[in-house]
């Protein structure tokens, strides 16, 4: 099976898009993947993974005398983007007009595995999809989060160490200081004990952010209920919301 496995490393077919085609959870992909023969497969998923790579028995050595050239290559694909267009299908009920094809493959893998997470009904599962949510939501305002990424996508092997796709510098910086902190974290030199004087600022920090954000909001509703009383209206709709904003800009300018 290692020889399987190099070759579907080698054709770039995910684990992701492998269980999609094949019509199975990605966790019974790995366990496939593990078996020591593809005589252990259901005899309906063999057939599929042979037909998707042109084989005829799938032993060792019918797989080691495949040339993966470009005409290979493509075929592949071909016959792995038929096998996972179904009903399914993100483009089924999502327009992805705008959208290059790489792009609408890695939205389509990232929707199929969100819903695995959601359904495996592990603990945590459905709180950890929640906060990708939120880290997503913050993402254009935190561009430490790109580089965390960036760090977990080289760690786990799925890309180079030496990639940089944002400011390099300020990434190479992130990077050898979360190596070192997790380091400290994994190797045991980090007692609870000792770093609650970090955890507590931490919070405090939070938590003024958050007192902030209220008073910002309070502040902000304050000027819309005054903007309104102002112009003798009792709602913003749509045939007032200019008129409204302007207002508001207006008080709130008085206030500088």
């Amino acid at each position: 099976m290692d020889k399987l496995n190099d070759l579907l490393q080698e054709l770039g077919v995910s684990k992701v898009r492998l269980s999609k085609y094949l019509g199975v959870s990605r966790q019974m992909v790995y366990n496939y993947l593990v078996l020591d023969s593809l005589d252990k497969w259901p005899k309906e998923k063999k057939i599929l993974l042979l037909q998707l790579l042109d084989l005829k028995e799938g032993t060792n050595e019918e797989i080691a005398n495949i040339k993966v050239d470009t005409e290979y290559l493509m075929s592949v694909e071909k016959r792995l983007n038929i096998g996972v267009k179904s009903g399914n299908d993100l483009e089924s009920f999502l327009d992805l007009k705008g959208l290059d094809k790489e792009s609408r493959i890695l939205l389509n893998d990232i929707a199929f595995l969100l819903k695995e997470k959601l359904e495996d009904n592990e603990a945590g599962s459905t709180s950890a999809v929640r906060y990708l949510y939120y880290l997503l939501q913050s993402m254009d305002n935190v561009p430490e989060i790109k580089y965390m990424l960036a760090y977990m996508a080289k760690t786990n092997g799925f890309i180079n160490s030496e990639e940089f796709a944002f400011n390099e510098d300020k990434q190479f910086i992130f990077e050898a200081i979360l190596y070192a902190a997790l380091n400290l974290y994994n190797n045991g030199g980090a007692s609870k004990s000792r770093v609650a004087e970090n955890r507590r600022k931490f919070v405090q920090e939070i938590e003024a952010k958050k007192e902030e954000k209220l008073s910002r909001t309070q502040q902000l509703n304050t000027t819309r209920i005054q903007a309104l009383k102002e112009l003798g209206y009792t709602e913003i709709n749509e045939g007032n919301a200019a008129e409204v904003f302007e207002k508001i800009a207006e008080i709130q300018s008085r206030k500088v």
